[in-house]
């Protein structure tokens, strides 16, 4: 796997918030945190949010981690029905105490913190949303089944074919965005609940000004279910449908 250099950057950014999921980390949570409180910002911070499925030691690692870095502060989401309601409701929190950009990964080390400084350039440089991609030149997936990547390349054609979009991958969980994106947006009409969901984001952003940049994906054991996979068929033709539901300056601007 090439190296990500890091780049030079400004400490005086905008306030950017990282809303991570996490269920069953610890393994990896800590160093992942490490690693990005280790990053060279002043204004970068980390919501993990957590729910009651997870079972083992990731809540406390999380709070251990807490006590040593101000810029960590656990979400725990009550009413959870998954990781996908975990990721919208982690936006909410990261809106209301004043993200001026929010960078959605994993937490279980399938997304390198030392990636995120090419994110951020690129918002700074303008783009309104900054997609990870594991399919254009200098990205790559590891570890990680043949099959996994069959869907996910397969999954990225179809939903372009589909949606009418372009991009080289539609189903990376690793992005960033302005907060004016998601403060546009109304997070409880989004219709994914599982694999669908990064599809469904970038449809409804694909008239912002956006841009992918590469990313190293590290694969892990866990499987897809088949009827997981044939919900998001179904999902995918209804997507069109349920924009005006989720855009609110474009349906304000419908009225």
């Amino acid at each position: 796997m090439p190296p990500v250099p890091i780049v030079e950057v400004d400490r005086l950014m905008k306030k950017t918030i990282i809303v991570m999921p996490v269920a069953n980390e610890e393994t990896t949570m800590e160093g992942v945190l490490k690693q990005i409180m280790e990053l060279p910002y002043d204004n970068l911070y980390v919501y993990p949010v957590i729910d009651a499925y997870s079972k083992d030691r990731t809540e406390e690692i999380i709070r251990e981690m807490e006590k040593k870095y101000d810029r960590i502060k656990l979400i725990f989401h009550k009413e959870s029905k998954g990781v996908i309601t975990c990721y919208l409701y982690g936006f909410k929190m990261a809106l209301e105490d004043g993200a001026e950009q929010i960078i959605e990964m994993d937490g279980g080390g399938s997304h390198l913190p030392r990636e995120i400084p090419q994110f951020l350039e690129k918002l700074d440089e303008g783009y309104d949303c900054v997609w990870g991609s594991r399919f254009m030149p200098g990205g790559d997936i590891t570890n990680q089944p043949l099959y996994r990547r069959f869907l996910s390349s397969g999954g990225t054609l179809l939903a372009n074919l589909v949606l009418g979009t372009r991009l080289k991958d539609m189903t990376s969980g690793f992005e960033a965005f302005k907060r004016e994106v998601l403060e546009n947006m109304n997070l409880n009409a989004f219709m994914s609940r599982g694999h669908m969901y990064q599809t469904e984001m970038r449809f409804y952003c694909r008239n912002l000004n956006t841009i992918e940049v590469p990313i190293n994906y590290i694969g892990s054991k866990s499987s897809i279910k088949f009827k997981s996979v044939t919900e998001a068929l179904k999902l995918l033709f209804k997507l069109k449908g349920n924009e005006k539901y989720v855009m609110l300056r474009e349906t304000a601007d419908e009225k």
